[in-house]
């Protein structure tokens, strides 16, 4: 990957001087893994940062048998760092919900170039502190109704993962199950809401393809009551 693909695919390199980019590449490692496979499990946190160059995966708790997935992620998104910073033990993992390519950089040398560019540093400060607001937002909107809250779910994957298309923006169609989980809400709440936004035009569900297609995204960010 070329310094300047690998600075407009991952918004956290998008202000790191080109001698950065091209440390950083040099010392990636390059992963890929098939749908359902476990990309980073609980006892591996801490070890390095994660860069997802394309495909979707999921961050799930587990508990004995049981696993709930946590947050969705995509192309262009990072995991890990919060990790390289807490040693405390993890209860979670990371599955691919589709084919994907990783890059990933050991917590050591992660660490080090932190220090020598601090306008990397600053930028993964800055979209730690996004995240956290969406965390704040999700709390908030816990008393929302189920449409309310799967829409927000929808516009976040859009307006964070999507690539544009004639049909509109275009997401992974994202197991029920996991987008359920994700939004706080009921499986078959899940189930009715997207046949109905599909039944609306508002969404585009292509089974055949694994896509959906968020065709009317303004109708959806009203829905989600988003400014």
């Amino acid at each position: 990957m070329q310094t300047e693909i690998f600075s407009e695919t991952f918004p956290l390199m998008s202000t790191a001087n080109p001698q950065t980019l091209e440390w950083l590449l040099n010392v990636a490692i390059n992963h890929e893994y098939p749908a359902g496979r476990a990309v980073l499990m609980e006892d591996a946190w801490g070890n390095a940062v994660y860069f997802v160059v394309s495909g979707w995966v999921k961050v799930r708790r587990t508990r004995s048998e049981d696993s709930v997935a946590l947050a969705i992620l995509g192309q262009g998104d990072f995991f890990g760092e919060m990790a390289i910073l807490d040693e405390s033990p993890r209860s979670t993992d990371v599955v691919a919900l589709s084919p994907v390519k990783l890059l990933s950089i050991s917590r050591e040398r992660f660490i080090q170039i932190l220090f020598k560019d601090p306008q990397l540093h600053h930028r993964m400060l800055q979209l730690m502190v996004r995240r956290l607001r969406q965390a704040n937002l999700r709390l908030q909107m816990r008393s929302s109704p189920p449409a309310v809250k799967l829409a927000q779910t929808l516009v976040s994957l859009g307006e964070s993962y999507a690539q544009e298309s004639e049909k509109g923006k275009e997401i992974f169609n994202i197991p029920y199950k996991d987008l359920a989980e994700v939004t706080e809400i009921g499986v078959e709440e899940t189930t009715k809401i997207m046949e109905k936004l599909d039944e609306k035009g508002w969404i585009k569900i292509d089974n055949a393809n694994q896509v959906v297609y968020l065709v009317n995204f303004k109708q959806l960010i009203n829905l989600a009551g988003k400014v």
